[in-house]
């Protein structure tokens, strides 16, 4: 069931800003990827927490994260973009995560250009390698896939500890070492973003993150500033951990669901969504 990268190319060529949801592990997978949407955003920080149980602080491993993209990508029909954090060590190591993550059905690979340890991106404490280090990563993941239909996003994390201006100037030069994709992450205000709208010609990535240090805008504002690529990456996550936490205090105060006030799916939805429909189908052709 593993969808074609060739799409997410196609479609950034075109007009209109390509909304990416965050998915965090296979329910939300099914999920996003059963609503049209034209893109999905494998989130760091969600599947590490889902899966591991962890803070998004370089914890995880390669092996860790390749097993999410290849469980992912490989029931997606939506192309996936996947966090690939900073290629996990050096250039060798840039090279097998690209080659992997490529392998394992991705359409598209973020590295960042912060020292590892990595950290979430809208939390303080992250500080970057310098600037060509980044581009040799870059370069060599631009060498190591297998086609251009994989996408490679360049982050930089600079804007928070360097400034807006060293953050531009290392996105230029990230798109000369063979970037499809910018991504200046946490920009502090809409003039800032529309600063960055103004100096690339490369599809630009906006990263809202409800709570984080970027505003959150609107679709069209979005598009006018010139993105062309927005992830929102724990939007999910947040309203499904909030849902969880007021269902489980209800259970812990009154011992049963049944006066529980948050909105339940219905189970049959549930049911039909994770393809339950498939199972029976299938008993009743091979049924004895």
């Amino acid at each position: 069931m593993t969808a074609s990268i060739a799409p997410l190319k196609q479609r950034l060529s075109q007009p209109g800003l390509v909304i990416a949801p965050g998915v965090h592990d296979m329910v939300s997978l099914r999920l996003a990827d059963s609503l049209g949407f034209e893109a999905l955003y494998m989130t760091g920080f969600g599947t590490v927490a889902s899966h591991l149980g962890l803070p998004d602080a370089g914890l995880a491993t390669y092996s860790d994260m390749l097993g999410r993209v290849q469980a992912m990508a490989g029931m997606a029909r939506t192309p996936l973009i996947a966090d690939g954090d900073t290629g996990y060590g050096g250039l060798l190591n840039v090279q097998h995560t690209v080659r992997g993550y490529e392998a394992a059905g991705a359409a598209c690979i973020q590295l960042e250009d912060q020292e590892f340890p990595k950290k979430c991106g809208h939390t303080p404490g992250r500080r970057v390698v310098p600037m060509e280090d980044m581009v040799r990563k870059i370069r060599v993941a631009a060498e190591a896939r297998r086609s251009s239909d994989f996408l490679i996003i360049a982050r930089t994390d600079a804007r928070t500890t360097l400034g807006l201006s060293e953050a531009l100037r290392r996105a230029e030069a990230y798109a000369r070492a063979g970037a499809d994709i910018l991504f200046v992450e946490s920009p502090e205000s809409e003039e800032e973003m529309r600063t960055i709208g103004r100096s690339f010609d490369l599809p630009l990535l906006a990263n809202m993150v409800e709570g984080g240090r970027t505003p959150v805008l609107s679709q069209a504002d979005l598009e006018s500033i010139g993105y062309k690529l927005a992830i929102f990456p724990v939007t999910a996550l947040l309203a499904a951990t909030q849902a969880m936490q007021a269902v489980y205090q209800g259970l812990r105060r009154q011992g049963s669901s049944a006066r529980g006030t948050v909105p339940l799916m219905p189970f049959s939805d549930l049911t039909q969504l994770m393809g339950f429909q498939a199972v029976w189908d299938f008993d009743k052709r091979h049924a004895e």
